[in-house]
């Protein structure tokens, strides 16, 4: 079923639509949601409170762009929402400097794979973490994230390069560390 029919189905109210349409976005969305949050139960927790707004708002849906752009979004706005509702996030979205190492790896490669950068990304502090997502994951402008998380841009700017400054520290930390482990194994 093509997405434009499957969004006019599920207007209608047909039960087997909207199941449809969450059993085609579900997964990749619980990605989405997951990197803002710290458990896979909050991580739930925010993707069904975003499909309860998708299905709120589809009809505002106008069909002009690509439909797993407009949940991704939705999916987006509702784990900020999250982490601002939430007191264990709260506490952790003050913008600081506080230094967190990153996930030990016993795998030898020197190639830091896709996971490996994801748990390194997930390690930063919850500010950064949120911000680096908003502007390298999902492509949002610093401008933009600013508005979302009431902000300035300069300090969504000077976060983003921490974070990122953080992330490569950790990354050549970690390329280094690999580096040695494979030289002593000779």
């Amino acid at each position: 079923m093509d997405h434009q029919r499957l969004v006019r189905e599920c207007l209608k109210g047909k039960s087997q639509a909207q199941r449809e349409l969450y059993e085609l976005f579900a997964e990749s969305m619980l990605g989405v949601c997951y990197r803002y949050t710290r458990s896979v139960r909050d991580a739930e927790d925010v993707l069904q409170e975003g499909f309860v707004k998708v299905f709120h708002h589809l009809k505002q849906y106008r069909q002009e762009g690509d439909l797993g752009a407009w949940i991704r979004r939705i999916m987006v706005n509702t784990a900020l929402n999250y982490l601002k509702r939430h007191r264990r996030y709260q506490e952790e979205m003050f913008f600081t400097e506080e230094y967190l190492h990153p996930v030990a790896d016993e795998d030898p490669a020197l190639r830091l794979q896709a996971k490996e950068l994801a748990d390194l990304i997930r390690q930063l502090p919850q500010g950064y973490q949120v911000i680096f997502n908003l502007h390298a994951v999902e492509g949002f402008t610093h401008v933009e994230i600013g508005e979302m998380l009431g902000i300035s841009d300069g300090t969504s700017r000077s976060q983003y390069s921490r974070a990122r400054n953080l992330l490569i520290t950790w990354i050549e930390k970690y390329s280094q560390e690999k580096k040695n482990a494979s030289y002593a194994g000779k």
